[in-house]
C-alpha cells in the first residue's frame, strides 16, 4: 500500500516546505546550542519534529529531537521492522496502523494516568486502536477530515458538496487523486451509500470498483503530498479526491483559492497517535513529550503546525486555541458554534478511515494499482 510514488512534481514534504513561502517556513533555529543535549528520536510524518513544534520543549528539557520522517504507513512499519528495538523513542502513526504496531510488539504500554484523558472529548478517551485488552499503547493527538478539495474559482461550495462533482464534464482531466487507496476508495464507498465504508460485502466491493473505474477518464494524475500541494496551488488540478483541510488549509492561508468541504454523503477522519517505541532508553522523556503535546497548550500548538493543520481531541485545547488564535479556531471549526467539528462527528457525517474489514488489505491495494494503470 503506497501513496508516495505519485505522478506529481516529486516534491517531498521537506523540499516543499523549504521552498513554500513564509507561512510554511518555520524559523530554522540553530541546533548548535543542543550539541550536549540528550538526543531523542522520533519516527513521524514531516513537521512533527521541526522547530515550530519542538524548540520550546528542547530548551526546557535540554534535549534534541532527531527525526526520521516517513511518507506512509507501509514505510513506517518497514522502518521499524528493520531496526533494532529502541531505535525510535517516539512513534507517530496513523490510527489504522496502531493495531499493527501493538500486535507486532513495537510499542510500549502507556499508563493512562500519565495523560489528560479526562480533558479529551468522550469520543477520544477510548479511541479505537489506542487500547488493547484494556491497556493503553498509543494516544491520539490530532485528527482531520477528508472530503472534496476544490478550486474556488472553478467550483462553488454547493457544487463541491457531493462526490458526484468529480464526474462533472468541466473537470475532465482536472481531477486529482491523492495516491493512496484507503481514502479514495473509502470516499467512493460513501458515494455508493455504504454508511460504514470499509465494512462492505463482496457485492458492495464490486460496486465500489465499478464506480471508481467510471471516474478514470476524469483523472489528471495521481499525486504524493508535494504533487497534491503544487497541482492545487497552481490550478493544474481543480478538484481532488482523498484529501482535506490538512493540505488545503495550508494553501488557503497562503492565499490560494482552494478549500475543502464535507459533502452530503459524508467524510472520512484521519487520526494521528503517539506511542513510545519498544525498548526506548528515553521512555521518560518520550512520556514527557506526549504529556506536553496532549496538554491544552500543546494541543493548541499542534493544531497550528506549520507543515499541516489539524483538529485536536482535547476540549481544553480548543479553549486554548480560541484564546490564542480565534481566527484559526473558527476556520477549523473548533468553537462552540453549531456545526463545529465535534457536531460533524456526532451527527454521523464522519467515518473513521480504517483498513477494510471484509476484504484483505492487499485486495484493495491490488485494485488501486489496476485502476491507476487502466
Amino acid at each position: 500500500m503506497k501513496f508516495t510514488n505519485g505522478a506529481g512534481t516529486g516534491l517531498t514534504r521537506r523540499s516543499l516546505l523549504a521552498a513554500g513561502g513564509a507561512a510554511l517556513a518555520a524559523p530554522m533555529l540553530s541546533r548548535a546550542a543542543f550539541a550536549q543535549a540528550t538526543e531523542i528520536t522520533m519516527l513521524a510524518w514531516y513537521g512533527h519534529a521541526e522547530p515550530d513544534m519542538v524548540a520550546g520543549f528542547e530548551a526546557e528539557h535540554n534535549v534534541k529531537f532527531v527525526p526520521k520522517y516517513y511518507t506512509g504507513g507501509d514505510n513506517m512499519l518497514g522502518l521499524i521492522s528493520q531496526s533494532p528495538p529502541g531505535t525510535y523513542d517516539l512513534i507517530l502513526s496513523d490510527a489504522e496502523y496502531v493495531e499493527a504496531l501493538n500486535a507486532a510488539g513495537y510499542v510500549e504500554e502507556l499508563d493512562p494516568n500519565d495523560y489528560p484523558l479526562d480533558d479529551f472529548f468522550p469520543e477520544f478517551q477510548n479511541f479505537p486502536g489506542n487500547w488493547r485488552d484494556g491497556k493503553l499503547f498509543s494516544l491520539i493527538t490530532r485528527f482531520g477530515f477528508l472530503g472534496v478539495a476544490y478550486n474556488t474559482d472553478a467550483l462553488t461550495e454547493a457544487e463541491a458538496s457531493s462526490y458526484n462533482v468529480f464526474w462533472d464534464p468541466k473537470l475532465t482531466g482536472k481531477v486529482g487523486h491523492f495516491d493512496w487507496h484507503l481514502p479514495n476508495l473509502g470516499q467512493m464507498s460513501l458515494l455508493n451509500g455504504n454508511t460504514i465504508p470499509y465494512d462492505i460485502d463482496e457485492a458492495a466491493w464490486e460496486a465500489v470498483k465499478e464506480k471508481t473505474l467510471s471516474l478514470r477518464s476524469q483523472i489528471g494524475g495521481f499525486f504524493d503530498y508535494g504533487g497534491t500541494f503544487s497541482s492545487l496551488n497552481d490550478g493544474q488540478m481543480l478538484a481532488f479526491c482523498g484529501i482535506g483541510d490538512w493540505i488545503t488549509g495550508v494553501l488557503e492561508k497562503n492565499g490560494a483559492k482552494v478549500r475543502s468541504v464535507i459533502p452530503e454523503q459524508g467524510g472520512l477522519q484521519w487520526s494521528e497517535c503517539f506511542s513510545i517505541g519498544k525498548g526506548s532508553t528515553k521512555a521518560d522523556l518520550a512520556r514527557k513529550w506526549i504529556q506536553h503535546t496532549t496538554s491544552a497548550a500543546g494541543q493548541a500548538q499542534t493544531a497550528q503546525m506549520a507543515a499541516y493543520p489539524a483538529l485536536i481531541p482535547n476540549a481544553r485545547g480548543w479553549e486554548a486555541l480560541q484564546a490564542s488564535n480565534p481566527d484559526e479556531a473558527r476556520r477549523q471549526g473548533m468553537t462552540a458554534d453549531a456545526g463545529n467539528a465535534m457536531d460533524l462527528i456526532r451527527s454521523g457525517r464522519i467515518q473513521y478511515r480504517q483498513w477494510p474489514i471484509q476484504q484483505d488489505l492487499e485486495t484493495w491495494n491490488d485494485f488501486w494499482s489496476e485502476y491507476k494503470g487502466s
